[in-house]
């Protein structure tokens, strides 16, 4: 019986193996374990078998009688709920139905403790389920929501887990997914379809991006785009988690991705170079660390489902439960004097700038091509803005900044006197565009930051800048020259490529979400770790009703 929604990675034809109940196996001493994951909530149910007096006694090898696994969309209670009402549903409504419950999963420890059950942390749940329900294994491969781990069984257990960085997880998956406009499933069934692989950034879901719009653009075909995907997963695993050593021997893997995704699976097997008798089938691997959490209960006393119920339904009757809740931080202004003093600080620093029709004599042409835009500047003798352009290429920047230039032109050309003496580019796309326009000059960013610095402000001695996917701090020393260079190199969480999807995404112009800010009065805290991390957060938040406001100010 189908009992949940399944999670939108799953192929047409895995419903059956998400949500199962087995009647016939029906018991009324159960073995339960929940697992509150980062984007999915999973229950199972082992069942009994005779002991020695006759008595039902849970027990492994009685196998698997139910199974619960949905997407809990940042309700995580709600999830929680319909999965517990569904077991309930199917044991059967006698109040003498017993259970040992335990739970485990990222999200499951506060919940845990408000409802009084045990919590087993995911990893030695992971562990052991291995252990007491697979054929030896040398490697376990398990992504999940937001998460990722490698572990190692021998005489000791060896275990590595991603910490700042979703690069690489379920949810990253489904960013990528969303750039070819499917889901997870969909990817998957294109990535089947591959010819070639494309080489895409795996570090930071913001870098992939980057990488795979210009494929898209360029005419890449979706499904090796797609291949491409599973391709930079498979490499940020292995780079990130393996430690330096090898992961062979016999390996298997877990996990939502890895058990819906025969695309990514199969990835994984060919690139690690794995024999057909090296790959350990695993048939409950989407729940296996649920599995873990159901052998910890096995040490615990079981409890009538019925007081597990009533306990679920006080959480939920109180609003103030805190399931969900995120953090909040201050507000970035007192009240609002201090935001006009702020506006008007502002506004005293401006470009100066000059009419293009009343220009004479020569003028200057600058461009900078980014990672996510162009932007394009004219000037005069002085140092005065006469135009300026500013837009994302959306991969395009070659296209789009030929089409900027074109208009500047023509503008210049309707204004007597004035030319175009020099032009100067810089940025990601500096070689290409000098190549292209024939520019007169190509210059490093971090020169250009310099010289732009110097001239507004001629004892600058520090220089902050955010862009598309980079940020960059740069010291200037007494001698005018930079000293010292900071820039991102691995996670591009608050640049601008990732406030610009989530303005898109809530339906919003930039410059209106940057606005609200201002006037939030209680922030959220996103933390200051990876675009995935932060995005989490954020929906989240607007489960607990955060306004667009506090999302603004609390990046």
């Amino acid at each position: 019986a189908r009992l949940s929604k399944p999670m939108t990675a799953q192929p047409e034809a895995a419903p059956a193996l998400l949500t199962q109940a087995l009647p016939q196996a029906r018991a009324r001493h159960l073995l339960v374990g929940i697992d509150v994951g980062s984007t999915t909530v999973k229950l199972v149910a082992f069942g009994a078998k005779a002991g020695p007096s006759g008595e039902p006694v849970p027990a492994l090898d009685a196998g698997i009688v139910f199974e619960f696994y949905r997407r809990h969309c940042f309700d995580v209670l709600g999830a929680v709920c319909a999965a517990v009402q569904a077991f309930r549903g199917w044991a059967g409504a006698e109040a003498a139905c017993m259970a040992g419950v335990a739970m485990t999963g990222s999200a499951g420890m506060y919940l845990a403790e408000r409802l009084e059950l045990p919590f087993v942390q995911e990893v030695v749940a992971c562990a052991n389920a291995v252990q007491q329900m697979l054929p030896p294994v040398d490697v376990a491969v398990e992504l999940g929501g937001e998460d990722a781990k490698v572990l190692r069984f021998g005489q000791v257990l060896d275990a590595k887990m991603n910490s700042t960085c979703a690069a690489g997880t379920g949810a990253f998956i489904d960013q990528m997914a969303s750039l070819l406009e499917t889901d997870a499933a969909g990817l998957n069934e294109l990535a089947l379809k591959y010819k070639t692989i494309h080489t895409i950034a795996s570090r930071c879901g913001v870098f992939a991006k980057a990488d795979v719009q210009p494929l898209l653009s360029e005419g890449a075909r979706k499904e090796d785009v797609a291949m491409s995907i599973f391709q930079a997963v498979v490499n940020q695993t292995i780079a990130g988690l393996a430690g330096g050593k090898p992961i062979d021997g016999r390996v298997t893997f877990l996990g939502g991705p890895l058990h819906f995704l025969s695309g990514l699976r199969n990835c994984f097997i060919n690139t690690l170079h794995l024999a057909p008798e090296d790959v350990v089938p695993a048939p409950n691997a989407q729940v296996m660390v649920c599995c873990g959490a159901a052998l910890h209960a096995l040490e615990r006393a079981p409890m009538p489902l019925a007081f597990l119920e009533r306990r679920l339904q006080r959480l939920s009757a109180n609003p103030d439960a805190g399931v969900t809740t995120v953090s909040r931080l201050p507000p970035l202004f007192a009240d609002p004097a201090e935001i006009a003093a702020f506006r008007a600080r502002h506004a005293s620093h401006q470009v100066p700038r000059a009419d293009l029709a009343a220009a004479v004599g020569p003028l200057f042409l600058g461009i900078d091509s980014g990672s996510t835009t162009n932007k394009l500047v004219l000037l005069d003798e002085s140092g005065r803005l006469l135009e300026c352009y500013y837009a994302c290429h959306q991969g395009k920047n070659l296209r789009n900044a030929v089409d900027a230039v074109v208009n500047v032109l023509k503008l210049v050309d309707s204004t007597p006197g004035a030319y175009i003496a020099g032009c100067g580019v810089t940025g990601y796309g500096e070689g290409l565009l000098q190549a292209a326009l024939r520019a007169d000059v190509g210059i490093v960013e971090t020169v250009a930051h310099l010289r732009a610095a110097r001239f507004f402000q001629p004892d600058a001695d520090f220089v902050l800048d955010i862009g598309g996917q980079d940020m960059k701090s740069m010291r200037i020393g007494a001698d005018g020259v930079i000293s010292s260079i900071c820039l991102n190199e691995a996670c591009s969480s608050g640049c601008g490529s990732f406030i610009q999807t989530l303005t898109t995404s809530l339906g919003i112009s930039f410059t209106e979400f940057a606005q609200a800010g201002l006037v939030a009065k209680a922030p959220i805290d996103l933390g200051m770790k990876c675009t995935v991390f932060m995005n989490s957060r954020i929906k989240a938040a607007q489960k607990d009703g955060a306004s667009v406001a506090d999302m603004s100010a609390g990046i």
